[in-house]
């Protein structure tokens, strides 16, 4: 897909060094963050920070398993300002809704996640902007489905040459291109947590939270999914030095 307006979002966390606790919500800097690539440019468009509920974490994990999301974009790491807020307005029957909200409150985007088998064979996203028409996108295509499903039964001998070789373990697919009237304009790579925007017209930050939305849902490695536990396991696997 060449397109000379694609810009490219990345989602990506801040390094952990020896002795650092990888913070959770709350404290210190903000963890996990977007960049935004252009020609000879790199940005940060949104810190990203879950949003959590009166019960805190495990309240939060708890709604996560329904599908529930609620996280904060912010404009810098130290919490200064808003840039956008995603918020679950429904979830039930395999179907979630979400709504992206800019700083004052105003409407961006809505998406809707749509369960694999729920209303078709692979899992839907839908991306609606007020006055666009709706961009539609399935998780992985039909052909790589069908040969993930023939190859299953042997995926627990190949995940575990693969923890043991410390290699990568094999993900199903998870590609994603979003396109409406025949035109492809948003398009996910699972490999390198990257959305691409081929239009111009398409809100960074609503690009950022498709973005968030869509990793969080990583059973391997869902970005929001942190416990203290694992944030400290982290830090005590981590062996990088603190840059000078």
């Amino acid at each position: 897909m060449g397109h000379s307006t694609t810009r490219k979002l990345k989602l990506q966390g801040k390094p952990v060094y020896q002795g650092e606790q990888a913070p959770l919500d709350g404290t210190g800097e903000v963890w996990h963050q977007v960049d935004v690539f252009t020609p000879g440019e790199i940005r940060t468009i949104a810190h990203l920070e879950r949003e959590l509920p009166p019960g805190g974490i495990p309240a939060y994990l708890a709604a996560r398993r329904t599908g529930a999301r609620s996280f904060v974009l912010w404009a810098d790491e130290h919490r200064g300002a808003r840039a956008a807020t995603v918020v679950t307005v429904s979830c039930g029957n395999g179907v979630t809704v979400y709504q992206v909200l800019g700083p004052q409150g105003e409407l961006l985007c809505t998406i809707e996640r749509a369960k694999a088998f729920s209303k078709g064979l692979r899992t839907r996203w839908t991306v609606s902007r007020p006055g666009e028409p709706d961009l539609v996108g399935y998780k992985g295509r039909l052909i790589w489905w069908c040969t993930w499903w023939l190859f299953s039964p042997l995926l627990p001998f190949v995940w575990v040459v693969a923890v043991f070789n410390m290699s990568d373990v094999p993900r199903s697919p998870g590609r994603i291109v979003w396109r409406t009237r025949g035109r492809a304009l948003l398009e996910f790579k699972v490999m390198w947590n990257e959305v691409y925007l081929h239009d111009p017209e398409l809100d960074e930050r609503a690009g950022a939270a498709l973005l968030a939305l869509v990793r969080s849902f990583d059973w391997q490695n869902g970005w929001d999914g942190w416990t203290e536990k694992q944030a400290q396991r982290v830090s005590k696997m981590s062996r990088r030095k603190r840059p000078s």
